[in-house]
């Protein structure tokens, strides 16, 4: 679906871009972002509640489209994925049994479409929808699996824009993104869940492209 909707979008930048009001506009960004999650995991009737604090870079290359150099709609995908670091914790059970639990998770395919207006000569406002696929990748020592996932979320982002005469430009923005929450159903027991209450973080953006 994400690959559809990307091809979408770029046929509609290479059909309109003729247009004497609309333009395209292409580069590549980093991003530096810090990111807070909180989760529940429930075993029958026991709740476990956890919350974590990380930060993440990456790239990304986008393409928009433009329209009277006011408003603007676009693409922004990440093609390298987000690597968490390993969790690793050691459960012992009533016989004295230690069992160790390793969880890390990539974010894969992690793409923003959004729409964008001007304010002025130089500042811009952005919202829009982001999407990302969680593949987990965990050795339980208590047995189970989880599958992977997809997480959808908004963001919301301010900006400064500089242009130069021959059409590069470079951009500095902010941005708030956040994710609804999800549920997985451990693959060996139904009765164990993980639930994504929140996924909230601010991001700073760096971006250099090209309008035509």
């Amino acid at each position: 679906m994400k690959k559809l909707l990307l091809s979408v979008v770029f046929s509609v930048f290479y059909l309109t871009s003729a247009s004497a009001d609309m333009g395209v506009n292409v580069g590549v960004s980093g991003s530096g972002g810090l990111f807070a999650a909180s989760a529940t995991e429930t075993s029958g009737d026991v709740k476990n509640n956890d919350t974590e604090h990380g930060s993440a870079g990456w790239a990304s290359v986008f393409a928009e489209l433009t329209l009277n150099d006011r408003f603007l709609v676009g693409v922004d995908y990440v093609p390298a994925a987000l690597e968490t670091d390993t969790t690793e914790t050691a459960n012992s059970n009533v016989s004295g049994v230690t069992k160790t639990q390793k969880v890390q998770l990539d974010f894969e395919d992690l793409t923003t479409f959004y729409a964008g207006v001007m304010l002025g000569e130089s500042f811009y406002v952005k919202a829009g929808a982001v999407t990302v696929e969680v593949v987990t990748n965990e050795n339980l020592g208590t047995g189970g699996a989880y599958g992977n996932t997809d997480l959808d979320g908004s963001m919301f982002g301010v900006g400064y824009v500089h242009n130069a005469d021959n059409g590069a430009f470079v951009r500095v923005e902010g941005n708030y993104l956040s994710f609804d929450s999800q549920e997985i159903t451990n693959t060996n027991n139904s009765a164990v869940k993980v639930k994504l209450k929140n996924l909230d973080g601010l991001a700073g953006k760096i971006s250099i492209g090209k309008s035509f």
